[in-house]
Protein backbone atom coordinates (compact mmCIF):
# COMPACT_ATOMS: atom_id res chain seq x y z
CA UNK A 1 0.00 0.00 0.00
CA UNK A 2 0.84 3.64 -0.65
CA UNK A 3 0.09 6.67 1.30
CA UNK A 4 -0.35 10.17 0.06
CA UNK A 5 -1.19 12.78 2.57
CA UNK A 6 -1.79 16.55 2.26
CA UNK A 7 -0.64 18.71 5.62
CA UNK A 8 0.66 21.92 6.81
CA UNK A 9 4.01 21.25 8.02
CA UNK A 10 5.81 24.53 9.04
CA UNK A 11 3.21 26.90 7.76
CA UNK A 12 3.40 25.41 4.30
CA UNK A 13 0.68 22.52 2.46
CA UNK A 14 2.79 19.89 2.03
CA UNK A 15 2.15 16.44 0.10
CA UNK A 16 4.08 13.59 0.88
CA UNK A 17 4.40 9.45 -0.25
CA UNK A 18 5.05 7.27 2.71
CA UNK A 19 6.18 10.14 5.07
CA UNK A 20 8.45 11.71 3.03
CA UNK A 21 7.83 15.11 1.37
CA UNK A 22 7.75 15.31 -2.60
CA UNK A 23 6.03 18.68 -2.61
CA UNK A 24 5.33 21.61 -0.48
CA UNK A 25 4.72 25.27 -0.76
CA UNK A 26 1.73 25.20 -2.14
CA UNK A 27 -1.85 26.32 -1.52
CA UNK A 28 -4.37 23.64 -0.56
CA UNK A 29 -6.06 23.11 -3.03
CA UNK A 30 -3.41 22.29 -5.55
CA UNK A 31 -1.50 20.13 -2.70
CA UNK A 32 -4.79 17.68 -2.88
CA UNK A 33 -5.24 17.95 -6.58
CA UNK A 34 -1.59 16.81 -6.97
CA UNK A 35 -2.13 14.11 -4.45
CA UNK A 36 -5.56 12.84 -5.98
CA UNK A 37 -3.44 12.61 -9.57
CA UNK A 38 -0.47 10.54 -7.85
CA UNK A 39 -3.08 8.40 -6.34
CA UNK A 40 -4.89 8.25 -9.11
CA UNK A 41 -1.71 6.91 -10.92
CA UNK A 42 -1.14 4.65 -8.44
CA UNK A 43 -4.49 3.00 -8.58
CA UNK A 44 -4.32 2.74 -12.09
CA UNK A 45 -1.34 0.49 -11.35
CA UNK A 46 -3.21 -1.82 -9.03
CA UNK A 47 -1.57 -0.67 -6.23
CA UNK A 48 -3.46 -0.31 -3.03
CA UNK A 49 -3.62 3.60 -2.08
CA UNK A 50 -4.38 5.35 1.21
CA UNK A 51 -5.28 9.24 1.18
CA UNK A 52 -4.89 11.41 4.07
CA UNK A 53 -5.97 14.77 4.31
CA UNK A 54 -5.70 17.63 6.91
CA UNK A 55 -8.70 19.99 7.14
CA UNK A 56 -7.94 23.67 7.96
CA UNK A 57 -8.86 22.59 11.50
CA UNK A 58 -6.38 20.33 11.83
CA UNK A 59 -8.91 17.32 11.58
CA UNK A 60 -7.89 14.60 9.19
CA UNK A 61 -10.07 12.48 6.59
CA UNK A 62 -8.73 9.45 4.98
CA UNK A 63 -9.78 7.12 2.31
CA UNK A 64 -8.35 3.74 0.64
CA UNK A 65 -8.42 1.50 -2.21
CA UNK A 66 -8.64 -2.24 -2.10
Amino acid sequence: MVQYAVTLKDAEWTVFKDGKVIAQGMSRSRAIEQAQALAQTAMDAHEDVELVVQGYTGELSSRRTG
